[in-house]
């Protein structure tokens, strides 16, 4: 039995786009290894991203630096 956990931000994440995710990731363990859909289980977490980091900075505050370097950019 599969078990697939996919870990992404709210951003974006609508009902429609979750099922979407859902379907492709038991369809392709079916294509590439075989499995069966029927026990494959798949669940999908949303994080704020206050409770997300890379590089010791939340993805609020990366989002918010890279959001200032654009606006920085465009007045240049």
């Amino acid at each position: 039995m599969p078990y697939v956990n996919i870990k992404v931000t709210r951003e974006g994440a609508t009902p429609k786009r979750k099922a979407s995710l859902i379907r492709g990731v038991t369809q392709l363990l079916v294509d590439v290894l075989h499995k069966n859909p029927e026990t494959t289980v798949v669940t999908i977490e949303e994080l704020d991203t206050d409770n997300w980091g890379i590089g010791g900075v939340s993805i609020t505050e990366r989002r918010r630096r890279e959001k200032e370097s654009r606006r920085r950019k465009g007045k240049a």
